[in-house]
């Protein structure tokens, strides 16, 4: 892509993108290596208006116009491009970061272009500014899953299988404290992983956000079932301070049968 931008004539001097680099080019006059105040400013905002967090390394390369003998053309280029690298290091530039400083001699034309020659030439003359960049770190959005995973991100959510509960109870059953018990070891294993207990409950009554527990005779069903599983964790030496719990009432239903409600779920609080 940076081979074909080096050769395309450009119609002005700005910024161009490819996927992971940007270029600045800047023109000289014929047979000339020196750049003005306002192409010294451009170029150094160009450099600093991009993220700096992205910058991998600077590359610099040369060219001059097709006219004139091979040897001298290259000598010229190469003083362009060390002429660029030097308003760079005056202005702030780190030097650590320009990692290629190269003379490329003349860009010949096509013989059968014969349109505007003079101005084709003229952006022949420059030195191109190539930023690379780093690549942007991958937008990874919250998900769902069964299980514990190794690879979290804050905000994922774990509907177990087997924590649901009975109507009314918040009493844990034989299937949940052995899907507790896997999530137990996991949660050891992965010992960054910091996550909320969320309890939930069906079928209240449209007035009722929260339901009974039927052992208990409070309306805090969602939250006793949270604070059961919180409890059976505990009891499996999970450290109390990775993990909270709280009652969402039915506040989240699923969609489906409401069975699946009457669920916890970890949702994923820090990693």
């Amino acid at each position: 892509m940076l081979r074909l931008l080096r050769f395309l004539p450009l119609l002005f001097c700005g910024i161009l993108f490819a996927q992971e680099e940007s270029v600045h080019s800047v023109y000289f006059e014929f047979d000339k290596a020196d750049v003005n105040a306002k192409q010294v400013t451009d170029m150094v905002a160009f450099i600093k208006g991009t993220d700096s967090t992205r910058i991998e390394s600077i590359q610099i390369f040369g060219y001059t116009d097709d006219v004139g003998k091979e040897d001298y053309n290259f000598k010229l280029s190469t003083k362009r491009a060390t002429t660029i690298q030097n308003k760079l290091l005056e202005n702030g530039i780190k030097n650590k970061i320009i990692v290629t400083i190269e003379g490329k001699g003349k860009i010949l034309i096509d013989d059968d272009i014969v349109d505007n020659l003079p101005e084709k030439r003229s952006k022949n003359r420059r030195v191109d500014i190539v930023i690379n960049l780093k690549e942007l770190p991958k937008l990874v959005m919250p998900g769902y899953y069964n299980m514990l995973q190794k690879n979290h991100v804050v905000g994922d959510h774990i509907i177990l299988d087997n924590i649901l509960f009975e109507k009314g109870s918040s009493r844990l059953t034989s299937k949940a404290k052995e899907e507790l018990d896997k999530v137990a070891l996991l949660t050891l294993r992965y010992k960054n992983i910091q996550f909320e207990i969320q309890g939930h409950v069906c079928c209240t009554p449209p007035n009722q956000k929260e339901a009974i527990d039927k052992d208990t005779r409070k309306r805090k069903l969602s939250e006793n079932r949270a604070m059961s599983v919180y409890k059976y964790l505990a009891f499996r030496r999970v450290p109390k301070n990775r993990m909270t719990y709280k009652g969402y009432g039915n506040t989240k239903p699923l969609g489906k049968d409401p069975q699946y409600d009457r669920r916890v779920e970890l949702v994923i609080t820090k990693i």
